[in-house]
């Protein structure tokens, strides 16, 4: 019987094994399939709402805000500065060369984003944490967020920045990409575009840019504030030379080009952008939108300050405040009027691109004894004479115990005497004679603005005020005893010049708030804290000169405030955080601010006698004064600092020591 084979297999057929390449082609079409998923899943959350692209040129700018000083200097130009967009090919080849080295040396290599560039950013950001981050973004992605997209930090905002960048690249060439960028980004100050940078900084034509002014520009792309050429010159001048270096690394100008460069000084134009006195502009923005509404047209602010004198008196704060960071001193702020009212130097900070906060306006601080001429004042209105005796002696008012700096007592002294070397037994005796609500209704009717509690402490400053309420104030002892609203804006008008505001049409004249013989008295005891008290390092020889210093508890914060015939200057120290300095005195560190900014502002001024004081005599004789004034010990041994206490005054139970 024939054998037949058949019947069911014994197991399913073996595959067939795929070769390399048909592994390989078999997992892209998977990546591919997945890829198509992943972008269509992409396109279809982040395309959504992606800008209306069609109005690629329009233009809408803030119109511009142009602040000129007292003269018609341009002190700065706030809002929006354009140009007509300038053709990239009538630039020399080094300015667009110079954006396509610092900022994105793959532009011609990429189609609108460089993954790797992303990618190793990302990583560093990650293993830094804190620190200044690294951006990833190419010219056309930077183009895509100006252009449609706001600075937000969102992973919503970064998706359509890439998508954005694509279509650009899909568009439009890389010259039309790159003349884009360089027409529309920001270069700070308010210029937008290479035009109006180059005019802004320079006062040239784009065209006409050297390689050095290139390079500089460049390197605001950074940072347009931090990186500004005008207002941060040294830190512009170092990101420029590394814009420099990586142009010569990747060719486009030779290392003689790069030295030669190096060589050639870059002038920053003083008219057009040196942006001096931010925290006055700053202050003054709020009112002048405040008067006119928001700006339709370009406006013309025609200000009070004296280019001059703003930057004597931002000089001295700088320097003083650097000068004394070892002491502690973190902060400082100046502003000085004229017997007007007329702000003519006005600093709120000693370094404005590291802070913006304003310490002139914004900032109110305990006053110390630099508001102890009011609680005097009241004294001498309520019949009191510099030459009355007044014994220095232990004193206890409501349970409150004020102790003098040095720890001593004096004895039988003259008020003038007291005042010169800020006894603070006396001036709280004083105040509570006459009555510490009548201290306050006097600071209050010179110029204090901000309120002021009436415990028995107030008459060694226990008051929170501003630099400016304590200018303003002192400014009726250097007038003739005049109430001057501080103010900034003489005028606003349009580019076309219609008035829209005149500060002389707007406002009464001064009323008399200090009468005689209280304001000769005044100006008599203040000259004596310059001449022989606590304000000695204030003197300026051959002026006639008088003032206040002021140090609160625990040296949180020191003072020196003075004038001369119609002009006054404030001058503030501390920490932001409120915490105390190392042992600096309103005598010290602020006097010595004082006279070397007016030192340099007193020649400009044609400084006249102080009206009302009579001639500058000297002191009165008074045994305790003589030897006082006679004493060769130095300046910190006689001045003011805060006092020991046996318990903390009632307005500040958070402080064991009252300020002075």
């Amino acid at each position: 019987m024939a054998h037949v084979q058949g019947g069911a297999p014994d197991g399913p057929p073996a595959r067939r094994k795929r070769g390399l390449l048909g592994g390989l082609l078999y997992w892209s079409v998977v990546l591919c399939i997945w890829a198509l998923i992943f972008l269509g899943a992409f396109l279809a959350v982040f395309a959504r709402d992606l800008p209306d692209t069609s109005k690629l040129y329009d233009v809408h700018r803030q119109p511009s805000i142009t602040y000129l000083d007292r003269s018609g200097a341009v002190v700065a130009v706030r809002g929006s500065q354009f140009a007509p967009p300038a053709n990239i090919d009538s630039l020399p080849a080094y300015v667009p060369e110079a954006f396509v080295a610092i900022e994105d040396h793959q532009f011609y290599h990429h189609f609108g984003f460089n993954p790797w560039g992303m990618l190793t950013s990302e990583i560093y950001n990650l293993g830094h944490r804190g620190s200044s981050l690294r951006g990833g973004s190419t010219i056309t992605q930077q183009l895509a967020r100006n252009l449609f997209l706001t600075p937000a930090q969102t992973y919503r905002r970064k998706a359509q920045e890439l998508i954005l960048a694509v279509w650009l690249e899909m568009h439009f060439t890389k010259k039309q990409i790159l003349a884009l960028y360089l027409n529309r980004v920001s270069f700070g100050g308010g210029a937008y575009g290479i035009e109006a940078a180059a005019q802004r900084y320079f006062d040239r034509p784009a065209s006409s840019l050297t390689l050095g002014e290139a390079a500089l520009l460049a390197a605001t792309m950074k940072g347009p504030t931090r990186y500004n050429p005008a207002a941060n010159s040294v830190r512009a001048a170092r990101r420029a030379t590394l814009v420099l270096d990586e142009m010569t690394d990747q060719g486009y100008i030779t290392p003689a080009q790069r030295d030669q460069a190096f060589a050639q000084p870059v002038h920053v134009s003083a008219t057009l952008a040196d942006q001096r006195a931010q925290y006055f502009v700053d202050w003054l923005d709020a009112q002048v939108r405040a008067q006119v509404g928001e700006p339709t047209e370009d406006l013309v602010v025609e200000t009070t300050l004296d280019l001059p004198i703003q930057a004597a008196a931002e000089q001295a704060i700088r320097a003083g405040v650097a000068r004394h960071a070892s002491e502690g001193v973190g902060q400082g702020a100046l502003v000085a009027l004229d017997g007007e009212g007329r702000i003519r130097a006005y600093v709120g900070g000693s370094n404005y691109a590291d802070s913006q906060f304003d310490r002139v306006t914004a900032a109110r601080r305990q006053a110390g004894s630099s508001f102890k001429p009011f609680v005097y004042l009241t004294a001498m209105e309520a019949g009191h004479t510099p030459s009355d005796q007044v014994v220095d002696e232990p004193i206890t008012i409501n349970g409150w115990t004020p102790r003098n700096y040095t720890g001593r007592y004096l004895g039988e002294i003259t008020l003038e005497t007291a005042l010169a070397q800020s006894i603070n037994t006396v001036a709280a005796r004083l105040a509570n004679e006459v009555g510490t609500n009548k201290v306050a209704a006097t600071a209050h009717r010179l110029g204090i603005a901000s309120p002021i509690q009436t415990d028995p402490s107030m008459a060694l400053g226990a008051v929170e005020v501003s630099p400016l309420e304590m200018a303003q104030a002192y400014d009726a002892f250097a007038n003739g005893g005049e109430r001057a609203q501080a103010y900034g804006v003489e005028r606003i008008r349009t580019a076309t010049g219609k008035v829209l505001y005149d500060h002389g049409a707007a406002v009464a004249p001064l009323q008399s708030v200090i009468g005689s013989p209280a304001l000769p008295y005044m100006i008599q005891m203040m000259r004596q804290v310059i001449a022989s008290g606590t304000g000695g390092r204030a003197k300026v020889a051959g002026y006639d000169l008088a003032g206040k210093t002021g140090t609160t508890s625990d040296y949180r914060d020191a003072w020196f405030i003075g004038f001369t015939g119609g002009f006054t200057a404030a001058v503030w120290l501390g920490k932001d955080n409120n915490t105390p300095m190392s042992k600096v005195t309103g005598g010290g560190a602020p006097a010595e601010i004082w006279h070397n900014f007016m030192a340099a502002a007193l020649p400009r001024l044609a400084a006249q006698p102080i009206p009302g004081g009579g001639a500058a005599v000297p002191a009165p004789s008074d045994g305790i004064g003589n030897l006082l004034q006679d004493s060769e010990a130095p300046p910190s041994q006689n001045s003011e600092g805060p006092p020991d206490m046996e318990r903390p005054p009632p307005a500040r139970a958070d402080s064991s020591e009252p300020p002075f």
